[in-house]
This record gives structure tokens, C-alpha cells and sequence, in this order.
């Protein structure tokens, strides 16, 4: 199969490129800076129709990864690259004819701030979705679903905190805080959450381009399906990385004041670092979040091939070889 790939750049559209290749389909793959992968590259932003009708141009399916994903910065930007990056990808792929588009979106386009425990894929809803990030992936999540037809079969998949070797969003973050103490638990530290190992979301992503069709119009969550508590994750993660893990509890109301200030602060001096707490931060740190796999693994016809435990052993085992160097 002839594939694009969005966003090829970032860890989990790399991987997912990587394991369409490895299985012998025809890969383009379109982002702002190359990704080394050997395969067809076009360099583009996503927002670009040119560069897009490019990388369209006689694919059979795209999975669209490009985003903007961060927790701090202005509107603008998020509408950019989420909302007008797949409304430009949708007008290509219906100008040429593309038969599959795999919409690759978040779970909390539909999270409110509680906790989720058990559920399925509720609706995208950009008017309760918390933060200029989930905000913006709701918006496209309801353009590309409103897309589907006979003509151009949509299928949205939400991975759920995919991390792996080589991960600058979650472990990054998570690793330089606890490196530098700044990394307390939020509440209890006793809310389940779910989590997603790289190489399990990027299967899951290919399994959706081969599913894509006679499954269509929907969204689904794709996660490791084991909850753990979130204190537990996050030792979890700190002990792979050899560094020390949460020191201290911060009640959640006070957490999220102090995001609430922290965000009003890099707002007004317009500051381009991370916070080191955001409201949305402290939500997902305090409450559960954890999704029922039964629909997604009966649609895609995949399961998590590795094991959180073994994901945390490979994290580990990668710290190790990049500190020996």
C-alpha cells in the first residue's frame, strides 16, 4: 500500500512510519524538518495545500499525525497546525482521491477534568475539552469524522500518554523534574491511569490503516490497558531513567491554583519554556483516567504486544546503553 504519514518527525509517526516500511508498503512522509527515514520525504508544514497535495498526491491511505502538541503557548499556533493542518489534509485527500484517512487525535478531546474510569471513546467537545491543545484536537477530531463517505472512509484513534525510549513530552518532562525535585505527586498518587508504550500505539496506528474502511465514522482509544496508579507510574518511570522519583504531595486545589498562576505568568511575559505546573497538568495527575479496550481491539483486530513492565525494562535498558555512551 502507498501510505503517508504526517508528523513523521515526532517519536510515535516515526515508529509508525518505521513499522509500515518494515512490513513493505510505499511510505511518504511530510513534516517540517526530516525525519532520516528511508522513504519519499516532503518537507511542509501541514497548514501549506501545496506541500500537502504533494504528499498526497496518488497515496492510497494517509495517517495524520502532524499537531501541535504542548501545554502552554497562544491559540494561534494550535489552530494552525491542529485545526487548519487537517482541514488542509482532508481537502487533499478528497481533491485526490485517497480511499483511507487514519485521523490520529487524543483522549482528551473528551475530558472534561473527572475522572474517567472504564470508558469508552466519548464525543469530541471543544466547548469542555480542557486547554488550547485538547480544545484544538476536538475541532479537527469533529472535522475529520464529519468527513467520512463512501468516497473517503475516517477513522479517528486516540492513543492515551504514549511514552517510550527517546520520548521528550511525558518521560522527558517527568525525568528533568524529578531530576531536579520538582516533581511531587498530585493528591493521593492513588488515581488509575492508563498508559500506551510507543511500539504497542504505533502497531495499533497500522492495524487502523488496514482496518480503515469497513471500520469508519468512529473514534477509538488506544492504550496499553493497564492502569496503574499514577504514583506508581511515575516511580515507575524515574527509577528507568535512574533518577530519583516524586519527593512530597501537593493537595490537588492547591496544585491547581498554582498552575492556574503559572500559566497567567508565562501568558503575560510570553515566555516559550513549559511551565512547571499547568491546571491541566495537576487534572491529569490527580484524577483517574483509564479506557475500556473491548471496542478498539475487536476493530482494529490488535492487542499491546508489550507489556508495561517490559516497556519500563526497555526505557531502562535504553538510559543505560545512552549513559555508557
Amino acid at each position: 500500500m502507498r501510505v503517508l504519514v504526517t508528523g513523521a518527525s515526532g517519536m510515535l509517526g516515526r515508529a509508525t512510519a518505521t513499522g509500515l516500511l518494515e512490513r513493505g508498503d510505499e511510505v511518504t512522509v511530510l513534516q517540517r524538518r526530516p525525519a532520516g527515514l528511508p522513504c519519499r520525504e516532503v518537507l511542509g508544514d501541514v497548514a501549506d495545500p501545496a506541500a500537502v497535495a504533494r504528499a498526497v498526491r496518488g497515496q492510497g491511505a494517509v495517517l495524520h499525525l502532524a499537531a501541535k502538541v504542548d501545554v502552554t503557548g497562544p491559540w494561534a499556533g494550535y489552530a494552525h497546525a491542529n485545526i487548519m493542518g487537517t482541514r488542509t489534509v482532508l481537502d487533499a485527500c478528497r481533491a485526490a482521491g485517497v480511499g483511507r484517512l487514519v485521523h490520529v487525535s487524543s483522549p482528551s478531546v473528551a475530558h472534561a477534568g473527572t475522572a474517567l474510569a472504564g470508558v469508552g471513546a466519548g464525543p469530541a467537545d471543544p466547548a469542555r475539552a480542557r486547554g488550547r491543545y485538547s480544545r484544538s484536537k476536538a475541532v479537527a477530531e469533529l472535522d475529520a469524522l464529519a468527513a467520512d463517505s463512501p468516497a473517503l472512509a475516517v477513522l479517528a484513534v486516540r492513543p492515551h500518554l504514549v511514552w517510550g525510549p527517546g520520548d521528550t513530552q511525558l518521560v522527558g518532562r517527568i525525568v528533568e523534574r524529578a531530576r531536579t525535585g520538582r516533581l511531587p505527586v498530585i493528591g493521593s498518587g492513588a488515581a488509575l491511569i492508563d498508559t500506551t508504550y510507543v511500539d504497542n500505539a504505533a502497531a495499533a496506528l497500522v492495524a487502523a490503516v488496514d482496518a480503515c474502511g469497513p471500520v469508519h465514522g468512529e473514534a477509538l482509544v488506544v492504550s496499553n490497558g493497564e492502569p496503574r496508579p499514577v504514583a506508581e507510574v511515575l516511580g515507575r518511570l524515574c527509577r528507568a531513567a535512574g533518577v530519583p522519583g516524586p519527593r512530597g504531595r501537593v493537595p490537588f486545589g492547591a496544585a491547581w491554583l498554582a498552575g492556574a498562576a503559572a500559566e497567567g505568568v508565562w501568558a503575560a511575559t510570553r515566555r516559550r519554556s513549559v511551565p512547571p505546573l499547568t491546571r491541566f497538568l495537576a487534572e491529569q495527575l490527580a484524577t483517574a483516567h483509564w479506557f475500556d479496550q473491548r471496542r478498539t481491539r475487536a476493530a482494529l483486530g490488535w492487542r499491546p504486544a508489550v507489556g508495561l513492565d517490559e516497556g519500563f525494562a526497555r526505557l531502562c535498558a535504553w538510559y543505560l546503553g545512552r549513559d555508557a555512551s
